[in-house]
C-alpha cells in the first residue's frame, strides 16, 4: 500500500548522540565504564540526588497512569515562576512541545525564521508541517536579531531564539531582546528556548517571562534534562499565556509525561544545592578546556552553556578518532560546521581524558591547529 503524503519520505531527522553501549559494541570495547561520554550535553555529575530518592519512593507505584495534567509540577513551577497554573504546560521533553507549537501556527505556505546555526529541530518541526525555513545567518556565532527581523515576512509564523543557543553556546543581551521584541510583528509567535539557562548564574539570567505577561504567542521553554540531570526521564515545561496553553492542551496527547518523571522534577526543582554544583562544574570545566585548547592553538566559540565548540579540521574524522579513544564528543557537520567538534563539559577527570586524548590526535596528525 502507498502512504498518502509521500513527502514524509524526503523529510530530515534528528540523528542522536551515541549511547555508550553502542559504541562499546561497535568498536568491540568489553568495558562500557571506561568510555567517556562527553557529546549530547547531559549533566556529568548525574541526576539530582533529592530526584533519585523520590524515584526509589516511587517506584511500587508505577501500576498506575500518571497525573494527565501534571498538576502538582504546574503548580510548584507556577508559584516558583510567578506566574498562573494556566500558564504552564508540561511535555514529554521541551522537543515536544516545539511539536505542539509547530502544530498550532505552521502548516504549507507558512515559514519560520531562525538563526541558520540553531537547534535543529526548528527546522524539522516546520518541515514536519510542510512549512518553509528562513534560516538566517549568524553573526559571531550569535542570533543576527535584525537580520531576523528583516527575514519576516506576511506567512512567517514563528521566530524561534534558543538562548543560550546550542550549538554555539552563545548568548544574547536582555537589551538586544528588547529590542527585538518591541519590533516583532504581532502575527508572529516568538519561541525562547531556554533549556541551558540554568548554567548561568541567576543574575546573568535574562528575564524572558516578562514578554509573556506583556504580549500574545510567545512562548518560554525550559527543561529538567541539563541542570538537573534527568534527560532519561524526558520532562520540559512551557510558559505561556492562559490562551495560548488551553491550545497547546487541545494538541497534547493524554499522560504525554510519565509518573516517574513528573516525581523527579517535582522533586528535582528543591534541590538547589545540585544546580549550584553543576554551575560550579560548567564554569570551571569552560575555563579548563578554553585554556587547554588555547595552548593547543585552536580556535574555540566562548560558550555560556555546558558545552563548547573547537575547530580541529575534519570533525567527522576527528569524532571517530576519539571514539578509538574511548570519548565520545559531537561531530556538527549538519551545522554547516564540517571543521568543528562540540565537547560537552565533564567532571574533572573527564575534561583531562579529553585534552589527553586530544592531544594524542594532534601529535597524530589528526587534529589540526
Amino acid at each position: 500500500m502507498q502512504i498518502e503524503n509521500e513527502w514524509i519520505a524526503d523529510l530530515g531527522y534528528y540523528e542522536p548522540g551515541k549511547p555508550i553501549e553502542e559504541v562499546a559494541r561497535e568498536l568491540g570495547f568489553d568495558c562500557v565504564d571506561e568510555i567517556c561520554k562527553l557529546a549530547s550535553n547531559e549533566n556529568s555529575l548525574g541526576p539530582s540526588p533529592l530526584a533519585v530518592k523520590a524515584m526509589k519512593q516511587a517506584a511500587e507505584k508505577m501500576h498506575f497512569y500518571p497525573d494527565g495534567g501534571s498538576h502538582y509540577l504546574r503548580e510548584k513551577l507556577a508559584t516558583r515562576l510567578r506566574v498562573h497554573l494556566e500558564e504552564v504546560i508540561v511535555g514529554n521533553g521541551s522537543n515536544e512541545l516545539l511539536e505542539m507549537i509547530a502544530t498550532l501556527y505552521l502548516s504549507k505556505g507558512k515559514n519560520i525564521v531562525m538563526a541558520d546555526r540553531a537547534f535543529v529541530v526548528y527546522r524539522l518541526a516546520a518541515a514536519a508541517r510542510q512549512a518553509g525555513v528562513k534560516a538566517v545567518p549568524m553573526k559571531a556565532y550569535r542570533h543576527d536579531l535584525d537580520a531576523m527581523l528583516e527575514a519576516i515576512d506576511e506567512q512567517t509564523r514563528i521566530v524561534f531564539i534558543a538562548n543560550p543557543n546550542n550549538p554555539t553556546g552563545t548568548v544574547l543581551e536582555p537589551e538586544e531582546i528588547d529590542g527585538f521584541m518591541r519590533r516583532v510583528p504581532d502575527h508572529v509567535a516568538v519561541v525562547f528556548d531556554e533549556a541551558y539557562i540554568e548554567m548561568m548564574e541567576p543574575e546573568d539570567q535574562p528575564d524572558l517571562i516578562q514578554y509573556v505577561r506583556s504580549r500574545p504567542h510567545v512562548y518560554v521553554l525550559r527543561t529538567f534534562s541539563k541542570a538537573y540531570g534527568l534527560a532519561g526521564l524526558r520532562v520540559g515545561y512551557g510558559i505561556a499565556g492562559k490562551r495560548e496553553i488551553e491550545l497547546l492542551n487541545r494538541v497534547r496527547q493524554p499522560f504525554n509525561v510519565n509518573a516517574m518523571g513528573q516525581i523527579a522534577a517535582l522533586a528535582a526543582l528543591d534541590d538547589e544545592a545540585h544546580v549550584e554544583k553543576t554551575r560550579l562544574m560548567v564554569k570551571e570545566g569552560l575555563a579548563f578546556l578554553e585554556q587547554s585548547f588555547g595552548e593547543m592553538k585552536l580556535e574555540i566559540v566562548p560558550s555560556r552553556a555546558n558545552f563548547m565548540l573547537v575547530k580541529v579540521g575534519e570533525g567527522r574524522r576527528v569524532f571517530e578518532a576519539l571514539q578509538r579513544k574511548k570519548v565520545i564528543v559531537r561531530p556538527v557537520a549538519g551545522y554547516a560546521m564540517p571543521e568543528w567538534i562540540r565537547v560537552t563539559v565533564g567532571t574533572a577527570h573527564e575534561n583531562k581524558r579529553l585534552i589527553h586524548a586530544m592531544k594524542e590526535l594532534m601529535q597524530e596528525g589528526v587534529i589540526l591547529s
